[in-house]
């Protein structure tokens, strides 16, 4: 799992049957720099994944995400997915050793 931070949402007017009502999100993975506070703007420079959300998490949420084959676990069938929303956090504490 990776920690992210919900930065944007994409509306889709067509897609695949299986995405049929499904949420997207624009996240940005939070890493060391974004967790400590280091980086202000809390945006990551790393490439920011579009994530399947059928939890509801919001605008400004912390989240934590899987990607890859894990990422198609909830479903019954394959579908063509490269990450899902697996939980939205309600606080983060990191405290990396010096």
């Amino acid at each position: 799992m990776k920690p992210g931070k919900v930065i944007g949402n994409i509306t889709l007017s067509l897609g695949a049957p299986q995405f049929k009502g499904a949420r997207w999100l624009v996240v940005s993975p939070q890493g060391p720099e974004e967790l400590t506070g280091q980086n202000s703007s809390g945006i990551s420079q790393a490439s920011t994944p579009i994530v399947y959300d059928n939890l509801g998490a919001g605008l400004e949420e912390d989240i934590l995400y899987v990607e890859g084959t894990e990422a198609t676990q909830p479903f019954e069938h394959r579908i063509p997915l490269d990450a899902i929303n697996v939980a939205i956090l309600d606080n983060i504490t990191f405290r990396p050793k010096n």
